[in-house]
């Protein structure tokens, strides 16, 4: 199936285990930014097949703007949806918003916006190359 609509991509769906808890019962904050990481990267790689430009190793480089709203709970199912912000000769950054379903109602978590890089691995996965492929 292609999803390519240039609507916002769900990248990630998980639940939140009680592994991942804090001593006031909900789950970290670094889990959380754990999966936004993974997610982004997810939908930046969907968008970049989606713009038909070559398959790259993608490295994170920042984190910005992380907003947490509300708690995650242990049990939460939570959707990590994706949308390009920005696409630069090396760089794509993307927006990530986290949701969780409860008593049938979307309520938004945390949200944050992350940058990654294409790479070469033949050079140590150091030096950063076109994201859209060679020109």
């Amino acid at each position: 199936m292609n999803d390519c609509t240039g609507e916002r991509y769900l990248a990630l769906k998980a639940v939140m285990m009680p592994r991942d808890t804090n001593p006031y019962g909900t789950i970290f904050g670094g889990v959380v930014l754990s999966y936004i990481d993974l997610a982004g990267a997810v939908g930046a790689e969907h968008e970049i097949r989606c713009a038909g430009w070559p398959d790259q190793p993608l490295v994170t480089v920042g984190m910005n703007r992380i907003d947490f709203h509300r708690p995650v709970f242990v049990g939460d199912i939570v959707s990590f949806w994706t949308r390009v912000v920005r696409v630069g000769a090396t760089s794509i950054t993307m927006h990530v918003a986290v949701a969780a379903d409860r008593k049938g109602q979307s309520v938004e978590l945390t949200q944050a916006e992350v940058t990654y890089v294409a790479v070469d691995l033949d050079d140590g996965g150091r030096r950063p190359v076109p994201i859209r492929g060679a020109k």
